[in-house]
Formats: structure tokens, sequence, C-alpha cells
């Protein structure tokens, strides 16, 4: 039975993609007294945090802040752009695409799943020329949006999103831009303006580096317009009232106010290190993490390393092994924590999370309890993972983060 007090001594290590590790300075401003939320001192704390989720999505357009998981900022950037019945092009490039495809089906939108076959579907990016070629296809135009995801939290691809545009465009299609970060934002580089994408969609519990419960659409004005006539019916996802309240710092309904002292707390550390840092600290991190996989002769979920993710990498076990049972023993014996494989390839990989509040040692331990776990698991291993990511970090230095 499960007891909820029961904490062994030491650090436990929280090494799956998100909920990520959080810093305790952010801890710390979450635990501060409840504020009226409406009134004047909120006011102040709502118009920062959303002055600075602007410059983290890198765009001068609104943020939207909703008390949700991703899930409910997936199901808002739909119900605001969209009719009932709306044809929408969707790629799927692993489980968390195509449980955005699922909601947008159960929301009752006409939804065309393209992809790579399986495997080899949940193990490259989006491909932007099969994008391209089926919206010059569409010479009615019915497809009215085109949904990608940045970051593939359940294989660790990361696509290009700039890409995606240039083939919308090439296309010449009127089709709206959909983009999920929810993983990949604040940890790998991302453009909302410079990408041309209509509507950003993430999370607070990965980069940003709080618990879960925020959820964020950033807008393109085209986006904006459009909602003015979108006929899905919305009452809390919808823009037009967040967006007038917004406007003087607050929100048409309760909003998660300690989340919000967190989130500016984030931001603040953020913007210390910088964001071109942090991109280079995660992206360092991960190649780390590889030079480990690829020294115990294991595959890495993404089978194309102009896509690596910097945020997580997916670890596929030899045929036979069950992951999640290899997770298991790395949890028990070395209290680590480590994402499981979801949807069509459960059993056959884990995930190792490397973002949050983490730090060289803290992957080398992550590394070494994979690798003590996998030993007792019985896995074959080609060398040792250890010795290949101390030897990678001591060859590639980082510097400490200011924040």
């Amino acid at each position: 039975m499960l007891r909820l007090n029961a904490h062994p001594t030491g650090h436990h290590f929280l090494q799956i993609p998100g909920p990520s590790p959080v810093p305790d300075r952010i801890l710390r401003a979450i635990s501060l007294p409840t504020i009226d939320h409406r009134g004047p001192e909120f006011g102040v704390l709502g118009l920062k945090v959303l002055a600075d989720m602007k410059k983290i999505f890198k765009t001068e357009q609104p943020v939207m802040i909703y008390p949700s998981s991703g899930t409910g900022a997936w199901e808002a950037a739909l119900a605001n752009v969209l009719n009932p019945g709306d044809h929408v092009l969707m790629y799927e490039t692993g489980h968390f695409a195509f449980l955005w495809n699922k909601l947008a089906t159960a929301m009752g939108y006409r939804t065309e799943v393209l992809s790579l076959p399986m495997p080899d579907g949940w193990r490259h990016g989006v491909q932007a020329d099969m994008i391209e070629k089926r919206l010059k296809e569409d010479s009615a135009h019915s497809i009215k949006a085109v949904c990608v995801v940045h970051n593939e939290t359940s294989t660790g691809v990361t696509s290009d999103i700039a890409a995606v545009r240039r083939a919308i465009d090439a296309a010449k299609h009127p089709a709206l831009l959909l983009v999920d970060t929810i993983s990949g934002l604040a940890g790998a580089d991302f453009e909302h303006d410079a990408w041309g994408i209509d509507v950003s969609i993430s999370g607070s519990q990965k980069g940003l580096m709080l618990p879960p419960g925020l959820g964020f659409n950033a807008l393109s004005a085209r986006a904006i317009e459009v909602s003015k006539t979108c006929k899905t019916p919305r009452a809390y996802w919808g823009w037009g009232e967040m967006l007038e309240m917004n406007k003087n710092g607050y929100w048409p309904s309760t909003p998660n106010t300690n989340l919000l002292y967190g989130l500016s707390e984030a931001c603040d550390m953020i913007f210390a290190e910088g964001l071109p840092a942090i991109f280079a600290r995660h992206q360092r991190w991960a190649a780390g993490v590889r030079a480990a996989v690829n020294a115990w002769g294991l595959p890495i979920q993404c089978a194309d390393p102009a896509v690596y993710s910097p945020i997580l990498t997916g670890v596929m076990t030899p045929e036979g092994v069950d992951a999640d049972a290899v997770r298991k023993v790395i949890y028990e014996r070395f209290d680590c924590s480590l994402g499981t494989g979801l949807g069509k390839v459960k059993g056959r990989m884990f995930r190792i999370g490397h973002l949050g509040d983490s730090n060289d040692l803290t992957l080398v331990a992550t590394v070494a309890g994979c690798e003590m776990g996998l030993k007792a698991a019985g896995v074959p291993l080609a060398g040792s993972g250890v010795t290949a990511i101390m030897d990678y970090f001591t060859r590639h230095p980082g510097g400490l983060a200011k924040g």
C-alpha cells in the first residue's frame, strides 16, 4: 500500500520529462499568502506575468494564461478559431499529437492525420513536405487549421516549425497554424511571431519549472480576428473577455494566484540567465545523456539527429525487454523516476528528462541509476554510460546558471 508520508533519505530524482523538478526559489514564491485577485496588487502581478510570457513566446501579440493543464490549452486553441465540423489537418509524431487529435475529434471537428508509417512515424519529426503536398491538393480550402507538436514529449523529437509555416505558404493555403510547445517552451528555441504561428499552446510544468496548473495560448492578430466570428460554443475558454480584462492585469474568472507568483519568479530566473544560454544548456545536457545511451549500445527513440530533443531522450530497450519493468527496478532500487513509454511504444522505451531544476551532477547520477537498473534487470550493455556522460561534460564545460 502506498504511504504518502513515506520519504526515503536523500533527494528523489524526478527525471521524467515533466512535471519537471521545481527550484526551491519558485516553491518559496508559491508559498506566499494569497492576495485578492480583484485588488490593486494583483493587477500589478497580472500585467507583469502577461508581459513576461510575451517575451518567453517571443511575440508582440497577447498571451492567454488559464488555470488549466496543457490539455485545457489545447481545447482553448481549437475552440476559439474553429467552427463545428471544421476540417483540421493534424500531424502525428507521437502520443501527445495522437491525444490532441483525439480531443479535436471529441470536440466535433473533422480531423485528418498525416504521419510516416510506424515505427518510423514516432521516430522522426514533422515532414513539412507532406503537409505542403496535402494542402496543395485542398483546392477548395476546406482545411481550416494545421496542428503540429513542436517538442513531442512521448518520443524526444523536436520538429522544425518554421519549415511547416513555409510549407503552408508555399501551398498558398489560408489554414491557420496551431503549435503545441507544451514541453518545448523555455527549453528549446521557440519563436511564435517569427515562425508565423497563429496559436501556440503550452503549460507550466516543463521548461517553465512550475508545478502543473497553468495553460497558455499565444495568439496572432489573425487568430484573434477569426475568433470573433467563430461559432464553437465557449465560455471559460473564450478569448474575448480575457483579452479585455487582461488589459488591466485581471481575469474574468478566478486565476491561479499562487502559481502566478511562481510564474513571475520563474520568468525572473529565465531572464537573468537569458534564453540563449538556457537553450544552449539544455542542448549540452541532452548531448551528454545521448553519449551515455550510445555507450550502452541502446537505440535512441528519435532516429534523426537533426531533430534530437534538448528536453528529453527516449531510450529503446532490446527486443523482449519490458522497459516498464526496467523503470520499476530503477525506481524501487535507486529512487529515480523515469518517463514511461506511451501509447504505441509502451513497454518498448523509457524517457530521461533533462530539464527543470537539474545540473550536470543530477544527470550523471540519473545515468548511474539507469545503468545500475539496466544491469540489475539483466539488460546487456556495450559500455559505461556513466563514463561517457562524465567525459562529455568534462570536455564540454558549462557555466553556472545566473538565476
